[in-house]
């Protein structure tokens, strides 16, 4: 194990204090933290990510009790939220008070808030006291990481130090819910369903695409997120196989990563099988793609999963991360 990478809350807790970057693990992915107060930190997540000035950052905090140290003009459908999902899987988009840093908004008069429930990193934000600004631990745009391994592969010894807190359990991001107008908007599916969110509010989300939420930057909307570097399509499997047999008569190397019982091996492609529920597929989504990725294959060919509602967040990551579709 790289000497990087550790249990050591108290090495943590000195070097983000000193405005340097940790790795660190949440339930979704591993975040890159730093000192949400201090724009010259956060600064450092931007340079080393090669993220977008003007693209917003997600404050992690210890739970509920700090929502009024970021974000003013609460409506009461956030402490509902925070409430019911906190510590969890939710981002929430508020209001942000003056104070709040042009760094970690992309300048917007909004904040992101999020309580997150890993354990070793809610004893961290206990300790702190303040916000950490934590994006995914990986390149802008690369597949996000839910192990420890994962964020050193991708920073090496540029990071003083990465918290090991073991695989993601839920492995994708937070579902991330706006409260900044008049009806609350799905802004992002994530680890929180939006039927859980509906039943505490007692009202339908707007979702993004049919809200007037155009100009409002959240993490993870870019149409090409979360993408390997090996081209990913997607398609229905029949689809699939016919592009794996082409790809291999011209020489390529090809995993076929399925849902559905292959009767037979494919002609040249490396099977890769797939859970068959929506919870297990998300945990292990990034971390299949990132094992398939770094030069094995020439192509990454998957299986479009089903379009049930329960399957909502991992088909709009796969959407992001797909070079083109089959089918």
């Amino acid at each position: 194990m790289p000497n990087t990478i550790s249990t050591d809350l108290d090495q943590a807790l000195a070097l983000l204090q000193a405005g340097e970057l940790v790795g660190i693990p949440t339930e979704t992915v591993y975040g890159l933290a730093a000192d949400a107060r201090r724009p010259e930190a956060v600064a450092k997540i931007f340079a080393l990510k090669g993220r977008p000035a003007d693209h917003p950052v997600i404050v992690h905090i210890a739970g509920a009790a700090q929502l009024d140290d970021w974000a003013q003009d609460i409506p009461d459908s956030a402490r509902k939220l925070a409430a019911a999902f906190w510590p969890g899987s939710l981002t929430l988009i508020l209001k942000r008070k003056p104070h709040v840093p042009d760094a970690v908004t992309g300048g917007q008069d909004t904040v992101g808030l999020r309580a997150p429930a890993h354990p070793l990193t809610h004893a961290l934000l206990e300790r702190f006291g303040g916000g950490l600004a934590a994006p995914s631990a990986n390149q802008f745009g690369h597949v996000s990481p839910t192990t420890a391994q994962h964020v050193y592969n991708e920073f090496g010894s540029q990071l003083g130090l990465i918290l090991d807190g073991g695989p993601c359990q839920v492995g994708v991001e937070s579902t991330i819910v706006g409260l900044t107008g008049e009806q609350p908007t799905l802004l992002r599916p994530g680890g929180v369903p939006a039927e859980a969110i509906e039943a505490v509010l007692g009202v339908k989300l707007i979702h993004h695409q049919k809200a007037d939420s155009a100009k409002l930057r959240v993490s993870g909307l870019l149409d090409s997120h979360y993408a390997p570097r090996t081209p990913l399509l997607v398609g229905p499997l029949a689809a699939l196989e016919g592009e794996a047999y082409r790809r291999f008569e011209a020489g390529q190397r090809v995993a076929l990563l399925h849902r559905s019982q292959m009767l037979q091996a494919v002609c040249g492609a490396e099977s890769v099988a797939m859970p068959l529920d929506p919870a297990n597929y998300a945990r292990e989504l990034y971390a299949t793609l990132r094992a398939c990725d770094g030069g094995r294959f020439d192509v990454l060919l998957l299986e479009r999963p089903p379009e049930e509602a329960d399957w909502l967040a991992v088909n709009d990551r796969i959407k992001r991360a797909a070079s083109g579709w089959l089918g």
